[in-house]
Formats: C-alpha cells, sequence, structure tokens
C-alpha cells in the first residue's frame, strides 16, 4: 500500500473516531421544556433572583446587568456551542449544535419579572439569537503569508492581512428551544 492510501486511511479512521466520541457525548438531562411564563408564588424575592441568576450561570451565561426595580436580568451575547463543546448547554438540539459548528451563532437571555394580581410574579425568558455575518474574506490562506524565493526583496512585512472590516450580526429571531428549557431550570430551581 502506499505512503498517500495509509495517511488517508488513516486521517479517515482518525475522523470517523472523533465523530463517535462526539456522538457518544450528551450532555446531562435536561429539564422540561415550556415556553409559558413562569409562576412564582408570593414569597421571597431575592430568593427567587438568586436561584434565576444560578441557573444563568450553570448554562454560562455572564450577566451583563441586573436591575431589581425594573425586574430585568440581561446577559452578555454567547457564542453557540457547537459537536465539540457537550458540556455547554446552549445549544439544546443536534440541527443547533451542528449550526453552530459551522456558522458563528450567539445568544443573549433577557429575564423579566411582570407582578401578578395576588402577589406573584410571572417570569418571562426571551432569548435573541444572532448570526454573524462577515464581510469579504475572514481569512488568509498559508501561501498569501509565505514569500517567495525568486522575487526581490519586499520590505513589506504585512502580508497576512486578515478579516477586511469587522463583522456584523443579523438577528435570527428567538430561540424558542433554549426558551422553554431555561423556563423549566427556573421552575425547577425556584420550587426546590
Amino acid at each position: 500500500m502506499s505512503l498517500a492510501k495509509t495517511i488517508r486511511s488513516y486521517d479517515s479512521a482518525l475522523l470517523l473516531c472523533a465523530m463517535l466520541m462526539v456522538g457518544c457525548m450528551s450532555p446531562a438531562p435536561r429539564p422540561m421544556a415550556t415556553m409559558d411564563p413562569v409562576y412564582v408564588p408570593a414569597m421571597d424575592s431575592t430568593r427567587v433572583w438568586e436561584r434565576i441568576v444560578d441557573v444563568l450561570h450553570e448554562y454560562n451565561f455572564t450577566i451583563a446587568r441586573e436591575n431589581r426595580l425594573e425586574g430585568v436580568i440581561e446577559t452578555d451575547y454567547k457564542p453557540g456551542a457547537s459537536v465539540f463543546e457537550p458540556w455547554q448547554l446552549d445549544s439544546v438540539d443536534r440541527a443547533q449544535r451542528w449550526e453552530s459548528t459551522f456558522q458563528s451563532i450567539r445568544r443573549r437571555v433577557v429575564v423579566t419579572f411582570q407582578p401578578a394580581s395576588d402577589g406573584g410574579n410571572f417570569i418571562n425568558v426571551r432569548v435573541d439569537k444572532q448570526i454573524e455575518d462577515i464581510p469579504g474574506l475572514a481569512a488568509n490562506s498559508t501561501g498569501a503569508a509565505t514569500f517567495g524565493e525568486n522575487s526581490a526583496l519586499d520590505r513589506n512585512l504585512d502580508r497576512v492581512v486578515g478579516q477586511e472590516s469587522a463583522s456584523t450580526w443579523l438577528p435570527r429571531g428567538r430561540d424558542f428551544g433554549l426558551e422553554g428549557v431555561l423556563n423549566g431550570a427556573i421552575r425547577n430551581a425556584i420550587v426546590r
């Protein structure tokens, strides 16, 4: 067998093993997914607030802004989890994991409190999803950064240019799957 065939067989075997390992790694079981606002009866609001922040930290979201008077918790944008990150919980199904693997996706969570008539609160979770739009080239190839042997001496050492301009993010709407999972996790955290 030639060396090229051996290398291709070896690469194929490595790729198959990596795919099987990633496919076998499944994240922890998720709470029941619901998209309705979570109703919380009248109880200690500090305890409820801290439980919600704990759930957001469990899903690795960083809190950007908290305002108890307005009843709002906002997170920073978090890059979507790929198939190579089974410990990240923000991509709730395989389709979203594959999408985040091949395309830059990010999500942000906004949790709001609305008072109920009996003194309790409704907790509403909104997850906004965005996709990256890269104008022009994202990166140069290795060949663009190498220097030829037969060219005259060139003092321009800035051959690697990189991305032409800043990326923009396009809204992809709401991520109802993650909203439902977060609602279920908040409900479970408050009830315990």
